[in-house]
């Protein structure tokens, strides 16, 4: 069987391209990979880097996306930046541009928020905390 190496996209539904695209590269600092444009067959879309081999492609739709949260109260999906640095200065970012987003907080193994992109929809960002080793000693 052959090994998996990541999730290569996830697609987003939008009434909006130009708006959530500008979100995603602008404020958060993806790359946009390439736009196609709409046929009379096929919607107009997106393909924007989120770093590595992952990707969002964003679909321009008639219908606006679920803003629903997951069966957790969370996202459902997130992306991840370097450091705890990083995600405060993204969190800076997003309330500079008037755009909701929650107060960071800390898990076990990573600081975490959750944005709301211009359709409303939420959207984790995290960064991984530094992995401590834990030795027990036992004594005879």
């Amino acid at each position: 069987m052959p090994d998996l190496f990541g999730i290569n996209h996830l697609t987003l539904s939008t009434t909006d391209l130009d708006r959530l695209v500008a979100y995603y590269t602008d404020l958060l600092g993806a790359a946009l990979a390439f736009e196609r444009a709409a046929t009379h067959s096929e919607p107009r879309i997106a393909v924007i880097d989120v770093g590595g081999d992952d990707h969002l492609m964003i679909v321009e739709t008639a219908t606006a996306p679920t803003t629903d949260l997951d069966p957790l109260s969370n996202a459902g999906w997130g992306l991840r930046v370097g450091t705890y640095a990083q995600l405060c200065e993204v969190r800076e970012q997003i309330l500079g541009a008037g755009w909701p987003v929650g107060q960071i907080a800390t898990l076990p193994t990573q600081w975490t928020m959750t944005a709301r992109d211009p359709d409303g929809r939420p959207v984790d960002v995290r960064a991984h905390r530094p992995r401590t080793v834990s030795l027990s000693r036992t004594t005879d």
